[in-house]
């Protein structure tokens, strides 16, 4: 019997199936890996085999927190999900004049350089740290993270496109890994979507208990949503930009020698010029221009500022290597320099879904307080 194809903005749920096997972050630490700064956005150096084990970690700590006793006071509010940003030139440049995208990346769980511009901004701005010079690319995260969890009881959630792309990316992801849990599939409407719908979304990424929501709605729009979600509900919200087109099939990707020299955007440049240029052109322009500024800040420094090694909280926040990870706070202490770099989480503010801080939330207070979130005007139902 043929399935009907699920309409825009609608849950498309998949069977449950019993699968007995211990959560991934039982017996998968992700490894370490340094944490620098670019253009005031914190990027964790992994390689992709090491990525894709941090997320599949971070989907595990997310499992088990749902899991554990909720007759704790405040325990629901304080379950915070784990979100996940693939930045590239183009979210840099962005971040680097928009106060609000910025205050979200500085407060992410995780930031992953997944243009190669990224990685080589980051390791001519820490010359002295021991950094990869590949990316971590949003398609293979994505392939990577499936692989890895396909033996396992991890839930995944497709959400952004159009029905078309979501429906073959579900059959190509299907094809490909057999064993994955595929619980749920939603293609928003293009359009500004209502308090309402954004809870009803919300509780439709509940009922299909999903551990990793995949994120495909294009910059920054997708960076906004997945940090929304993670402050809602407690699983690993994953912005991967154009990688459903990728795999679906529906764009071309670039030669592998033009990713690995950094040409990508010249590709994509030529097949969507009308659509792309003025983000290529001003992004890129805005993004050197930031760069070379922050070369001569390090530069006039008296030292270098780099803090090493993510490593996770119990409660899937990150921290730094050598450092205590029972530190109830977000400051990560280096062991040898003793250098604190501070990853502010954002103020609670009124969610876009619906819920509101519950009275023992705990929020750390930001250092920053110009890179805080501001409130966004509420939206009528």
């Amino acid at each position: 019997m043929r399935r009907e194809r699920p309409a825009a903005g609608r849950i498309h749920a998949e069977p449950r199936r019993r699968v007995m096997t211990a959560p991934p972050s039982s017996g998968m630490m992700p490894l370490s890996a340094p944490v620098v700064e670019c253009l005031g956005v914190p990027i964790t150096a992994h390689t992709r085999d090491s990525a894709a084990r941090h997320v599949v970690h971070l989907a595990g700590l997310m499992r088990e927190a749902r899991q554990g006793p909720t007759d704790e006071p405040g325990a629901s509010g304080s379950r915070r999900g784990s979100d996940v940003h693939l930045t590239n030139a183009y979210t840099l440049a962005l971040a680097d004049r928009d106060p609000e995208l910025c205050a979200i990346l500085r407060s992410a769980s995780l930031n992953l350089p997944d243009g190669q511009s990224v990685a080589w901004a980051s390791q001519l701005l820490h010359r002295d740290d021991a950094l990869p010079g590949t990316r971590v690319y949003g398609p293979d995260l994505l392939l990577d993270v499936f692989a890895l969890s396909q033996h396992t009881d991890l839930r995944h959630y497709l959400l952004g496109s159009t029905p078309d792309v979501l429906e073959a990316l579900h059959r190509e992801l299907r094809r490909r890994f057999p064993q994955a849990r595929i619980t749920g599939t939603c293609s928003p409407p293009f359009r500004p979507l209502t308090a309402r719908e954004l809870r009803q979304q919300a509780e439709d990424i509940r009922a299909a208990e999903a551990d990793i929501v995949w994120v495909g709605l294009g910059t920054p729009k997708q960076d906004r949503w997945a940090a929304d979600l993670c402050a809602e509900l407690p699983m690993v919200a994953v912005a991967v930009g154009a990688a459903f087109d990728f795999i679906a099939g529906t764009k071309r990707q670039a030669p592998l020698w033009m990713q690995h020299n950094g040409l990508e955007w010249l590709f994509r440049l030529g097949c969507e010029p009308r659509r792309l240029w003025r983000r290529y052109v001003f992004g890129n322009a805005r993004f050197l221009w930031g760069v070379t500024r922050q070369v001569t800040i390090n530069g006039s420094a008296a030292g270098p500022r780099a803090v090493q090694g993510p490593r996770l909280r119990a409660a899937g926040g990150p921290t730094g290597s050598g450092a205590d990870v029972s530190q109830p706070d977000d400051t990560v202490r280096q062991a040898s320099s003793g250098v604190s770099f501070h990853r502010p989480r954002c103020p609670r503010v009124a969610s876009p879904f619906g819920r509101q801080p519950a009275p023992g939330d705990v929020v750390s207070p930001s250092p920053h307080p110009q890179w805080q979130r501001p409130p966004r005007p509420s939206q009528e139902a």
